[in-house]
C-alpha cells in the first residue's frame, strides 16, 4: 500500500499531481496550521508571457488557525473577477474550451473553508485526468494529534496499513529512511523530470499551476507528464 501525505495546495504544479497519482491513498493534511505566503491559497499562471500570482480570496486567514478553519470569501463579484483573469490569460490556448468549464466548477464552488475548496478542485481535476487515487482528509482520521512531523506521518502510514510512503523531493531533509524502516515502511521521494511544452510563442515558464499544463496540452499528454519522474529512496 503506497501512501502520500501533503497539505492542500491551490491548483498546484504538476509535481504535486505526480505524487498524488503515484500512490494508492493520498492524505490531505487539512488539520495543520495555515501558512501565509505559501501555496495553500495561491499559485502562478501565465499572463503576458510571465508568471503571475493567482489567489483564492479568503476571510480571516491566520497562521494561528488550522487550514480547515480558514474561510473562503464566496463573494460572486470576486469569483467573476478571477474567472475573467483566467479567461483573458488562456482564451487562445489550444485546450481552453475543454479546461475552462472545469475552472468555472472549481472557482464557483461554495466552500466553508479553504480545505474543502481545494479538495473539490482535486476531485474535479482528478476526474478529468483519470486519477483514481483515494483521497483521505486528515481531520477524519482517528489519530494521535499530539505527534509531530515525522512521527505523525509514520503514525498515519501505520493507520492506513502502508508499507510504502511517497513524499515530494523537498522533504528529503525532513524524513529519514531509518525511522520508517523501523516500522516496516519504505520511504521514497518523487523527483520530477524536466517537463517542457509550448506556451503560445513565449519563452517557457516552468512550475506554473496545473491549469497552465492543462490549457496547453491534451489529456493524454498531461497523463504522460504525470509519469515523468524519478523515484528516489
Amino acid at each position: 500500500m503506497k501512501v502520500g501525505i501533503m497539505q492542500p495546495y491551490f491548483l498546484p504544479y504538476i509535481g504535486y499531481w505526480q505524487l498524488m497519482n503515484a500512490v494508492d491513498k493520498y492524505v490531505i493534511y487539512d488539520d495543520v496550521n495555515f501558512i501565509k505566503g505559501g501555496w495553500i491559497n495561491r499559485n502562478r499562471i501565465l499572463v503576458n508571457g510571465q508568471p503571475h500570482y493567482f489567489n483564492v480570496p479568503m476571510l480571516g486567514a491566520s497562521p494561528n488557525k488550522l487550514i480547515n478553519e480558514v474561510q473562503v470569501n464566496n463573494d460572486p463579484h470576486l469569483q467573476r473577477k478571477n474567472l475573467c483573469i483566467l479567461k483573458n490569460a488562456y482564451s487562445k490556448a489550444p485546450y481552453f474550451s475543454e479546461v475552462y468549464p472545469l475552472v468555472e466548477q472549481i472557482l464557483g464552488f461554495q466552500a466553508e473553508n479553504i480545505a474543502q475548496y481545494i479538495i473539490n478542485s482535486f476531485v474535479t481535476i482528478n476526474k478529468y485526468l483519470s486519477i483514481d487515487t483515494e483521497l483521505i482528509v486528515s481531520s477524519t482520521l482517528n489519530k494521535d494529534t499530539g505527534l509531530r512531523a515525522q512521527d505523525k506521518v509514520i503514525a498515519i502510514c501505520k493507520l492506513l496499513n502502508a508499507d510504502q510512503y511517497y513524499n515530494a523531493i523537498g522533504g528529503q531533509h525532513l524524513y529519514f529512511s531509518e525511522e520508517f524502516i523501523k516500522h516496516k515502511i519504505q520511504l521514497y521521494f518523487v523527483k520530477s523530470d524536466p517537463i517542457k511544452y509550448k506556451q503560445y510563442n513565449n519563452d517557457f515558464q516552468d512550475n506554473l499551476s496545473i491549469l497552465d499544463v492543462m490549457m496547453f496540452n491534451s489529456v493524454e499528454r498531461v497523463k504522460y507528464f504525470l509519469t515523468r519522474y524519478t523515484l528516489l529512496s
